[in-house]
């Protein structure tokens, strides 16, 4: 028998999360049958969504929904050889038997020297979401103004890179000192600590006076109420997250600027990179090309030990992580 590690969710979040909501175990796994394969986790993804998407699509005693890359021990799927690496939603857990569904290869000619772990992060979801937000969604173009924020994570880090590619001016917005650096080391033109500043108004003017053409969102709550006052007409929204609203146990509610989405004709549209799952394997070698010419940066907040997933969660949700957030087996 395999013995398998399991983080399983006991009780469902009740505002932030505590270490009592979760619970380590030991499962034993059968022997891969045919078209199987048994995987072992080496790198395991943190993300922001884990915490809303916990709440709709777990129940409790389930194992914590999640991705990882992770490594074939025994295959009776020709598709999935031994010793071949796989990203695949196995969830917070050290070992997998599966048929194969929901497994993607790891890139034919990934490069020896870029840690595999980037396939959770710059080349792997969060890549994936800046690229389609960019491209699919606002449909960016040379010259324009973009502002994001939660800038120096995962997918708003990327987020401003590829713009930047683009030829556009990029405005960022991040919650240290530290991740500001951040942020000017990638590129950005503008960076502020939205913790900081006097007024978050006054910062978003003095960034882009003239405004801006397009809003990069992944965080919502009072920010985004403050930046739509400064979008152009006619500019354009993309909304993939509310890590500020993630953990309220009551849904905020407060003043939206109507006025301002109908008198400035915005358009605001929420997103997942799933929508465009058939353009992935094109959109993963163009983010692994523009790392490898070095016109993109990654840098990754690493938490060594399966038995850290928990803290390395709260911690993520905590904005204590620089870049992706990943735990190392």
């Amino acid at each position: 028998m395999i013995k398998a590690k399991t983080w399983i969710l006991t009780k469902h979040f009740d505002g932030f999360p505590t270490d009592s909501n979760f619970e380590l175990k030991v499962e034993e796994l059968t022997e891969p049958k045919n078209g199987e394969v048994l995987l072992e986790a080496v790198f395991l993804s943190v993300d922001p969504y884990m915490r809303p998407f916990s709440k709709v699509r777990m129940k409790e005693g389930e194992v914590m929904i999640g991705t990882q890359v992770a490594k074939v021990l025994q295959s009776k799927n020709a598709a999935f050889p031994v010793g071949s690496y796989v990203v695949g939603r196995c969830g917070w857990r050290t070992h997998t038997v599966c048929d194969g569904t929901g497994l993607t290869s790891i890139i034919a000619d990934w490069p020896q020297d870029v840690s595999l772990s980037l396939a959770l992060g710059t080349i792997g979801m969060p890549g994936l979401t800046a690229v389609y937000g960019i491209e699919d969604v606002l449909d960016l173009q040379k010259g324009e103004t973009l502002l994001v924020n939660a800038a120096a994570g995962a997918v708003g880090s990327v987020v401003g890179q590829i713009a930047k590619i683009k030829g556009c001016k990029v405005v960022g917005s991040a919650g240290s000192d530290a991740k500001v650096a951040f942020l000017k080391e990638l590129g950005f033109d503008e960076a502020f600590n939205y913790k900081t500043v006097g007024s978050l108004e006054e910062a978003l003017s003095k960034a882009s006076p003239d405004g801006y053409d397009c809003f990069f969102e992944n965080v919502g709550g009072p920010f985004s109420t403050v930046a739509l006052q400064q979008m152009k007409e006619f500019g354009r929204i993309a909304v993939c997250g509310g890590i500020a609203t993630y953990n309220d146990t009551t849904p905020q509610t407060g003043p939206y600027p109507h006025l301002t989405m109908i008198f400035k004709q915005l358009k605001m549209e929420g997103f997942m990179q799933s929508r465009w799952e058939h353009k992935h394997p094109e959109s993963l070698k163009r983010l692994l090309g523009w790392l490898k010419e070095g016109k993109l940066q990654s840098r990754e907040h690493v938490t060594k030990g399966f038995e850290q997933m928990p803290a390395a969660f709260m911690g993520m949700l905590r904005g204590e992580n620089i870049g992706k957030a990943i735990v190392a087996v």
